[in-house]
C-alpha cells in the first residue's frame, strides 16, 4: 500500500532510547512471550499522522548455542483508556523477523511504518507507540535473549492534516 500524505506539518517529535526489557524469554512457539523493547507516547488527534522508525538489538548467549527466531513489530494502544497497557493492543506494522545463531551472534531490529491516527480515536487521549520482540525456539529450555540497551531507539514524528 502507498501512503501519500500532503500537507501535513510537524506537530511533534517524540524519541526515547530508554529500553525497559534486558531479556526475552525463549519460548517454544512464535507469539507467546512479547517483550516490550522500546516504548514511547504521544499526544494524538484523530487523523494525525505518525512516521515512526525503531531499532534494538539481540545477543543470543544460550548454551550450549542453538538456533533462536526473533520476530518484532510496532503496536499501539490508547495510554489514557483507563486501562492503559492492560487494554487492547493494535499492531500497527508488518511482520518482520529473523534468527539469531552462533554464526550470528547479535541481531539487529530495524523497523518503520507510516500510521494514521483512526478517526474514532477519543478526544484527549494519548497514543502509545511500542517495539515489541518475541523470541522462539524448539530447543528452548527456559533461556534468554539479551535485549542490548545501548543500540535502542524509537522515534515518532507526529504531522498533522493542513486545515
Amino acid at each position: 500500500m502507498i501512503t501519500t500524505v500532503e500537507g501535513c506539518t510537524l506537530a511533534g517529535l517524540y524519541a526515547t532510547d530508554e529500553v525497559p526489557a534486558t531479556k526475552i524469554k525463549i519460548q517454544p512457539g512464535a507469539g507467546l512471550g512479547y517483550a516490550t523493547l522500546l516504548r514511547v507516547v504521544v499526544p494524538v488527534e484523530p487523523g494525525d499522522v505518525l512516521d515512526i522508525s525503531g531499532r534494538a538489538r539481540v545477543t543470543n548467549d544460550t548454551s550450549p548455542s542453538y538456533t533462536v527466531g526473533v520476530g518484532y513489530h510496532l503496536w499501539q494502544y490508547d495510554v489514557d483508556n483507563g486501562l492503559g497497557a492492560s487494554g487492547v493492543w493494535t499492531r500497527i506494522s508488518s511482520f518482520c523477523g529473523d534468527n539469531v545463531d552462533h554464526t550470528r551472534h547479535h541481531m539487529p531490529l530495524l523497523t518503520d511504518t507510516v500510521y494514521t491516527v483512526p478517526a474514532d480515536w477519543p478526544e484527549g487521549h494519548r497514543i502509545t507507540i511500542v517495539l515489541r520482540g518475541d523470541a522462539m525456539s524448539t530447543a528452548a529450555d527456559g533461556q534468554y535473549l539479551t535485549v542490548d540497551p545501548e543500540y535502542g531507539q524509537l522515534t515518532v514524528r507526529r504531522y498533522q492534516p493542513a486545515i
